[in-house]
């Protein structure tokens, strides 16, 4: 059975009340990219980096799974091939939905790393400006996640995965940020049937052989039991 790369950003998680970046009212129309997303902001003001990310961590882990993360956990359960989630989102709800081996392209928001030795570590609820690293105890321990400027995560594995699908799908992404708005044309390069499940139509939309609009928790879960139907 064919290979499925899913590919999820923000708006999987909206309707568990993970609020998307760019929406009106978003993350980004209250704190500035540069202060709050870049390595230059950390060394910057990382007080305020560290407090912007402790307010994430704590409205993630309350947030639960919603009926897309479940969809595509139960995909991946019943599916006879290989299902592959990379995920853009720095949240665990694909984890607690169910999912396993999720790539985070971004990283994580419940990780640490030290700025200093590389070291990673499960984050506390709160971190202080300062933090030591419990491994070298360098005072750089910062967010697991991918600022703007930086590489992201996995991307050698997800380039393979993508090589090898017979199935891309990518869900809640805007199309905006690059590598990830790339996965489309190297899937269809591969021969892969493209499908965007999205609130609306992306910037990369006119790449996709399929389009689904519509809230992830209605779409998400009538493709997966589409699919499911087929085994």
């Amino acid at each position: 059975m064919e290979k499925i790369v899913i590919l999820t950003g923000a708006g999987i998680s909206a309707e568990s009340g993970l609020g998307t970046f760019r929406d009106a009212g978003g993350l980004w129309t209250r704190h500035s990219i540069e202060d709050v997303a870049t390595p230059e902001g950390f060394a910057r003001d990382p007080a305020l980096v560290q407090a912007f990310y402790n307010a994430r961590r704590t409205k993630a882990a309350r947030a639960r799974p919603n009926p897309a993360h479940l969809a595509l956990a139960r995909l991946q359960a019943g599916w006879p091939g290989e299902v592959v989630i990379v995920t853009q989102n720095v949240d665990d709800l694909h984890e607690r939905a169910g999912a396993r081996d999720v790539l985070h392209m971004h990283g994580q928001m419940a990780g640490a790393l030290c700025g200093a030795c590389g070291h990673r570590w499960r984050a506390p609820d709160t971190m202080r400006e300062g933090e030591p690293c419990p491994a070298c105890r360098a005072p750089l321990a910062r967010p697991d996640v991918v600022w703007f400027g930086e590489m992201p995560y996995c991307m050698d594995e997800i380039l393979a995965h993508l090589a090898g699908a017979g199935l891309f799908a990518a869900i809640g992404t805007s199309g905006q940020v690059w590598p990830a708005a790339g996965f489309v044309t190297e899937a269809t390069a591969a021969g892969a049937h493209t499908v965007e499940l999205n609130l609306e139509p992306s910037d990369m939309a006119a790449e996709f052989a399929e389009i689904r609009t519509g809230p992830a928790s209605r779409t998400v879960p009538a493709w997966v039991g589409e699919l499911l139907s087929r085994c």
